[in-house]
């Protein structure tokens, strides 16, 4: 067994969920934790082990680590809140929201096509010491030439997807991405998820280990400041699932409204190319579409998935909203704690 108890909750029904972790912690994980929502109920709040490699501190419930790419789904979320109160529309160009996008023929670049991974922009270039300046990014982005027709291919944007998602919720809004994000999903939510992590969280950061190809900057104070919205977002478990929990009981959880349904709907269909043979990926408007790359979550299944193991999804179907996050890069520790959390609702 881990060296540090187990600590949280479960209903009744979900102690495989238990088990699980606890056997995740004895053989796999430095620190974890995994929470789960069932029809706007939490049924599943676990973490423990350590948040350092030095086991000096142990994983506590307010603990936080980056989530790489799983930040994705939470940045995607502010897109849909303008979709919502018809400040964004995902069919009009992009530069219609940001005129300076429609530099080096990317006038016809729609939002929808940004959003679905089609645009053209995986890698933008900038020196390495902008690499965590928001307008010298977003500027290279404007003035950038696609890396192929856009609409014709899709290609995961993980470097730049936060950006782009970023420059249109501040020119529509007013307000930077990780204001917004804290204004409009997290604090009415109550959900423990920054896109930026302040001075006054760096305590609650745990330590992320692992390959150093992997750990990368992930524990420097400018990844951590960087609410970049692609990837160096900081969370619990339980905010993620918390956030999710909403998306899969058709937007609102516990009276607090964070997406119409139809909002919601479109935004977890499948996006096929919007100038080729019409095939469809794995991605919906800025979700993963989590069923197609693993068919047994469940068809209709969304989320995001981040490097090293971490996850955010909702299965409308089950009305499941799941959150797992660790600081063992590569653990693998969520397709146990996922399996467990189906098998009890199966029963």
């Amino acid at each position: 067994m881990s060296d540090t108890p187990v600590q949280g909750t479960v209903e009744p029904g979900f102690e495989s969920v238990y088990a699980a972790f606890e056997r995740n912690l004895a053989d796999r994980e430095l620190g974890a934790a995994v929470c789960a929502y069932v029809d706007g109920r939490k049924v599943v709040d676990l973490w423990g082990g350590w948040a350092d490699t030095a086991r000096t501190r142990e994983w506590q419930h307010d603990t936080i680590v980056a989530t790489f790419s799983a930040t994705k789904g939470m940045t995607a979320t502010c897109a849909h809140r303008l979709v919502d109160r018809g400040l964004l529309d995902v069919d009009a160009p992009v530069a219609t929201y940001w005129p300076e996008f429609a530099q080096a023929g990317k006038d016809g670049i729609t939002v929808r096509m940004m959003l679905s991974h089609q645009a053209g922009l995986v890698y933008v270039p900038v020196p390495p010491e902008q690499r965590w300046d928001w307008e010298a990014r977003t500027d290279a982005l404007a003035r950038h030439a696609p890396d192929w027709a856009p609409g014709t291919r899709q290609e995961y944007h993980g470097g730049t997807f936060g950006y782009l998602v970023g420059a249109l919720v501040q020119r529509i809004d007013g307000r930077t991405l990780d204001t917004f994000f804290r204004d409009e999903v997290a604090e009415p939510l109550g959900a423990d998820f920054l896109l930026g992590v302040g001075p006054e969280d760096d305590h609650r950061c745990a330590e992320v280990t692992g390959p150093g190809d992997l750990v990368g900057d992930s524990n420097t104070p400018g990844w951590r400041t960087a609410a970049e919205g692609s990837a160096t977002g900081h969370g619990s478990a339980a905010g993620l699932a918390r956030v999710y929990a909403a998306l899969a009981c058709g937007g609102e959880l516990d009276g607090v409204r964070l997406l119409r349904p139809e909002t919601l709907e479109a935004a977890a269909q499948e996006q096929p190319l919007a100038h080729a043979d019409g095939t469809a990926g794995e991605f919906g408007l800025g979700y993963i579409l989590l069923w197609k790359l693993f068919p047994g979550l469940g068809r209709g299944t969304f989320g995001h998935t981040g490097l090293g193991g971490f996850i955010g999804l909702a299965n409308p179907k089950r009305r499941l909203g799941f959150g797992y996050v660790t600081n063992t890069m590569g653990s693998e520790g969520a397709a146990p704690l996922l399996a467990a959390t189906y098998l009890s609702l199966a029963k």
